[in-house]
């Protein structure tokens, strides 16, 4: 493993942010201030949150709290999704399958919090 960009939990959560972008381009001007840009802070973080957890990862519990703020932030993103929905701005179809992909996330970060010794640079000893 190279750097965080080769890890898929990353590249998908990049993915979902720019697709966030994408579909809120369509919102009301009147939500730019709160929906719009609460939606895409949230999205962006989750790849931002493990960018810097991985950066952190000599430190497990520094990682794993990192991921734990990425899985808070894959969840804040469901619920901005859910009230795009139900403001009528965003499909249900799209909803869901957004909704699905954020899911797949907190799976796959849940992943490496049970298990952060396996991300650790090679030749380390923890530090705690």
């Amino acid at each position: 493993m190279q750097g965080f960009r080769d890890l898929k939990v990353y590249q998908l959560a990049y993915k979902l942010a720019m697709e966030v972008f994408d579909v809120t381009k369509s919102f009301p001007k009147d939500e730019r201030y709160s929906l719009t840009d609460q939606i895409r802070r949230s999205s962006r973080s989750v790849a931002a949150n493990i960018a810097e957890g991985f950066r952190k990862r000599q430190y497990p519990k520094m990682f794993v709290n990192k991921l734990a703020d990425a899985d808070s932030e894959a969840t804040e993103t469901q619920v901005w999704l859910d009230f795009a929905r139900d403001c009528s701005y965003l499909p249900t179809e799209r909803h869901e399958t957004l909704l699905k992909e954020f899911e797949e996330i907190g799976k796959m970060l849940g992943s490496m919090m049970a298990a952060p010794e396996k991300f650790m640079p090679y030749n380390h000893h923890p530090v705690e």
